[in-house]
């Protein structure tokens, strides 16, 4: 059986753990190897060596740093597909999915490399007499991040290269549930030149985590996953005096007005929500139908009992198995609760197989209609293939809908009037607005911007803002004398 090494110092070395866990092909039960919690010595290692490596990494030049990531993101697209393998095996995406996974964390590799205007300070000439002020970008220190199953690839890679590009160093602690797609992940980032030391990895759970978020060595901690989870981390690493940044819950809803394009709506419907198995934290879960609009929801249930779940490399399968058989049985769960309070299933995947695979965690494509806000169908995040349906009868009504809604994580809406789009996105309170858009996740050189109980913190990841949580600004003032004249003490604040 394969263990899955640590990385530490530079080198992959065996966990003296006496806690594994095992990793789970979903599709079948199959056991692909045993990860370790790694022990609070080896977690330690991994911390130390970080601060040593940024005794000198600090120092690179930013242009030798982004080459690094120049050439890392030329490995990572040349073995695009042998990565996506790997999360085909031990996440149970489709083949297509997994490759846009692994491409969407290259874009944020290739961002990464445009650094030296990223860290570019400021000037002011002549502030005052003779008296310069200018600002420098520079590196925190040691940096964490804790990485979610979903997509194992992409998340990553939106946080150790920005991290480290910037001067940084980085421990990370990745999903125990898909740890072998973020490994390969360092190992062609090692075959890119970079130094040993600037990347620790250490696996685990929730003891790991908590020796990672009470480490005073570490200065800031990037987290994606549930909210339960990103609450505890958030809390925990602020009372240590850490920066945090925590991408966590959502509850994502499509507005649909009746002069959209039809057509368009019942695709990006369908594609958007159950997309990989409902998996995505910006995946639409909740359809808000304006007026004349809900009249296209038996059209909306046709398309989706077109589409089947199935194992990666079926080229009929629309997304794969759920992560977990608990995942599996709490979305069953959820449901059972609609039914049972009263939205009306109109498509039920509760029963869903493959045949070949029956131990697989299926869930077939569900859609209710008649959801209510008091459900718990509605005010959870089902994170499954499961589509509610909300009917109301003005964009008025739609707004006030999801700005009373506790997630702002993403929404959009499909229109023909640009007058509605307009007052939508203007009004909504949401992180991230899609216009005829249905995940408007944006590209790295925007940030990832979730808003109310989507998002902890001040800066959000990537983009901009990423550089920004990831560096302190350094601000001088100078003043160079160019005569002997020597003036009285200057008693007040005022500069002269």
């Amino acid at each position: 059986m394969h263990q899955v090494p640590l990385y530490i110092n530079g080198e992959f070395s065996q966990s003296q753990s006496d806690k594994w866990l095992d990793v789970v092909n979903p599709a079948n039960q199959e056991v692909l190897a045993k990860v370790p919690c790694a022990t609070n010595e080896e977690v330690q290692a991994a911390i130390h060596s970080a601060q040593e490596a940024f005794k000198t990494w600090r120092n690179v030049p930013v242009t030798e740093r982004a080459r690094i990531m120049m050439r890392y993101a030329a490995l990572l697209k040349e073995h695009q597909e042998e990565i996506a393998t790997i999360i085909c095996h031990e996440l149970g995406k489709t083949f297509e999915d997994a490759k846009g996974d692994v491409w969407r964390g290259i874009e944020v590799v290739e961002q990464a490399c445009n650094a030296p205007s990223m860290m570019m300070g400021e000037t002011v000439e002549n502030v005052a007499r003779n008296i310069d002020t200018y600002s420098y970008t520079q590196p925190l220190g040691v940096c964490a991040g804790i990485t979610p199953f979903n997509f194992p690839a992409m998340i990553p890679l939106w946080m150790f290269p920005m991290a480290i590009v910037c001067g940084n160093t980085f421990v990370l602690k990745p999903s125990e549930q898909d740890p072998l797609t973020p490994m390969r992940l360092v190992e062609l980032f090692e075959e890119a030149g970079a130094p040993k030391g600037v990347l620790q990895v250490v696996h685990g759970s929730k003891d790991q985590v908590d020796q990672i978020l009470e480490a005073p060595e570490i200065r800031a901690v990037s987290f994606v996953g549930s909210c339960g989870v990103g609450q505890y981390i958030y809390s925990k690493g602020t009372q240590n005096l850490k920066r945090v940044q925590a991408c966590v819950g959502a509850k994502n809803h499509m507005v649909i007005m009746p002069d959209a394009k039809k057509e368009q709506v019942i695709n990006n419907l369908v594609g958007s929500s159950v997309g990989a198995g409902g998996q995505r934290c910006m995946g639409i879960s909740v359809a808000v139908f304006v007026g004349q609009s809900q009249q296209w929801v038996d059209e909306l249930k046709d398309a989706m009992a077109k589409v089947r779940p199935g194992v990666w490399d079926d080229p009929e399968a629309a997304y794969g198995p759920q992560t977990t058989p608990q995942a599996k049985a709490r979305i069953l769960s959820l449901i059972d609760s609609g039914k049972q309070q009263g939205a009306t299933c109109l498509l039920d995947g509760s029963e869903f197989t493959v045949e070949g695979y029956e131990n697989g965690n299926w869930v077939g494509p569900t859609l209710f209609s008649n959801v209510t806000t008091d459900m718990d169908i509605y005010k959870e995040e089902i994170f499954g293939p499961v589509l509610c349906c909300v009917f109301v009868d003005s964009l008025d009504e739609a707004i006030t809908l999801i700005n009373n809604n506790p997630y702002g994580n993403g929404t959009s809406l499909f229109t023909a009037s640009g007058g509605a789009a307009r007052k939508f996105q203007r009004e909504i309170e949401v992180g991230q607005v899609g216009i005829n858009i249905p995940i408007p996740v944006p590209l790295p050189f925007f940030s990832f911007t979730g808003w109310k109980n989507s998002f902890y913190g001040d800066q959000h990841t990537y983009g901009k803002q990423g550089v920004r949580f990831y560096t302190e600004t350094k601000t001088i003032t100078s003043r160079w004398f160019d005569d002997e004249a020597v003036s009285g003490p200057n008693m007040s604040i005022n500069l002269r």
